[in-house]
């Protein structure tokens, strides 16, 4: 179906969706430290009214229309929920992974003209340890409930190609960079979301565990929201809470970081009944494993459960995509990404020198999107170097086949000599031994490909089965075993590839 394109204003987005919608319901699994009075259920009249409340309480704090507001605290719902009430009143929020340091932000502060910065409890240490931010710039999320409101402020909006929301890089490469939306572009990224939902006949619950901070949250609420689906957003991915909220909420649709998939397939496979009640599952911006796909869908109690891989960039929003079935998995080459969506996305394959390739050539993967970012903030010239034209640098390394389906190969930085495609090789280990929940090949000390693993918990390393997976793959070194959560990763899960060499290289 063929949505049409409305810019998006995340509050205008909210109070439209819970006019239309206003008993749909909203499960949390904790409660919200910034919006306790929503407890653990809401509906989106009820978050609607809790949001126009906290706006005003902000104006009292200070925050006027134009006014830059760093949203930097725990990763839960109301992460979002304060962007949008930022929003209402025509301030320009600039969301902020809670696991930065304080000298990162630091610089993130400068770089922002010396903003407010609202934090809670989880992020309080640091962010009184901001040298630059005066305590009259800080604003603490708990305490916010607690200026008194007489008047409810009025709603104000920023020109719709102004910069109204900003994002940002990983910063596996150094300080993260900002990345700037502005209704306009943000607009076009909802209509794309939009046409996806528009398959979904049912507005069943959909439960989603995703970085609140990634450009990715805001335009999977707002569009969830649009089309009146109830939502339980997960800040707890653990196995032992996944297990409880799906067995009491038992969700239709399911959306995480590919990652957080490979992490739950233990789950999924010794207790498949935990996830028997979904039908459509959705992974966010990476590739994921076959197996890790196949695993999810075969859980399921549902006649034609599918599983959407998106491929995308926070710079220019979903680009690819491709529906996965029981059936379409068994020939499936898991690097085969899919295909654009006509008139709002598509890529090419480029040489060295920006020039396209023939379909079957690999090279550099350029994106053409409608919803394009506009900048990194105050960094003009490192945005603009990625450009060609209209089409977008993505660092990525792929090939098109003859019917034009992209294949991802690689990160340009990741590269490895004498090894075609890291995450092909990743991919095959993680289809064939279910004992390991991460696979990652790095350049070692001499260059030469690294393999890091972690072992699922309760089980251990089989030698054995390791080496025999080797025979037919070009030479690897003998892998490092971490544990899972002491493998570095982004806000959003990825693995932190250029952090890992290094801190190889050090030892």
């Amino acid at each position: 179906m063929n949505n049409p394109y409305v810019p998006l204003n995340l509050f205008t987005n909210f109070k439209e969706s819970a006019e239309r919608f206003p008993d749909v319901p909203i499960f949390f699994d904790e409660t919200l430290a910034g919006f306790a009075e929503l407890g653990l259920e809401t509906t989106y009249a009820g978050c609607l009214d809790a949001i126009v409340q906290k706006a005003t309480q902000l104006k009292k704090a200070g925050v006027k229309k134009a006014d830059k507001i760093i949203i930097y605290k725990s990763a839960k719902f109301d992460t979002y929920l304060f962007a949008v009430a930022a929003s209402y009143l025509g301030a320009v929020p600039a969301m902020i992974s809670p696991h930065l340091p304080t000298t990162t932000m630091e610089i993130l502060a400068e770089r922002l003209d010396l903003p407010f910065l609202l934090f809670d409890a989880a992020t309080a240490d640091k962010a009184r340890a901001i040298s630059n931010l005066s305590t009259g710039q800080l604003i603490c999320a708990e305490e916010l409930a607690s200026f008194a409101v007489e008047k409810i402020a009025e709603q104000e909006e920023l020109p719709k190609d102004m910069i109204s929301y900003m994002t940002h890089t990983s910063g596996t490469t150094g300080i993260p960079k900002l990345i700037a939306h502005s209704a306009n572009s943000m607009g076009w990224r909802t209509k794309w979301q939009r046409n996806i939902l528009s398959l979904i006949r049912e507005k069943e619950l959909a439960a989603f565990h995703i970085s609140p901070v990634h450009s990715r949250f805001n335009i999977g609420i707002s569009s969830l929201m649009s089309q009146g689906f109830p939502l339980l957003p997960i800040a707890n991915p653990t196995k032992t809470s996944i297990e409880r909220l799906f067995n009491k909420f038992q969700p239709k649709i399911v959306e995480t970081h590919p990652n957080n998939f490979v992490q739950w397939v233990s789950l999924a496979r010794e207790k498949p009944e935990i996830f028997k009640s979904v039908k459509y599952y959705h992974s966010t911006f990476d590739a994921i494993n076959k197996e890790t796909m196949a695993t999810f869908l075969n859980t399921s109690s549902e006649k034609r459960p599918v599983f959407m891989q998106v491929y995308g960039q926070s710079e220019c929003g979903p680009m690819i995509l491709r529906f996965h079935t029981k059936k379409s998995l068994q020939n499936l080459d898991a690097r085969n990404m899919g295909y654009g969506m006509k008139g709002l996305t598509e890529v090419r394959i480029v040489n060295d020198k920006g020039e396209p390739v023939p379909n079957g050539t690999p090279g550099n993967i350029h994106m053409l999107s409608k919803g394009r970012a506009l900048t990194y903030f105050k960094e003009d010239a490192r945005f603009t170097e990625n450009t060609y034209g209209l089409w977008w640098d993505s660092g990525d390394y792929g090939v098109k086949n003859e019917t034009g389906a992209l294949y991802l190969l690689d990160r340009q930085v990741d590269l490895v000599e004498n090894i075609e495609s890291t995450l092909a090789i990743e991919d095959k280990l993680l289809d064939s031994l279910d004992f390991l929940d991460e696979v990652v090949i790095i350049r070692g000390k001499d260059g030469s490909p690294q393999p890091i693993i972690s072992v699922c918990a309760d089980h251990e390393m089989n030698w054995d089965a390791w080496f025999n997976e080797l025979t037919d793959l070009p030479h690897i070194n003998e892998p490092i075993i971490m544990a899972y959560d002491d493998i570095p990763r982004t806000a959003t899960m990825k693995v932190q590839r250029l952090r890992l060499e290094g801190e190889l290289k050090a030892k």
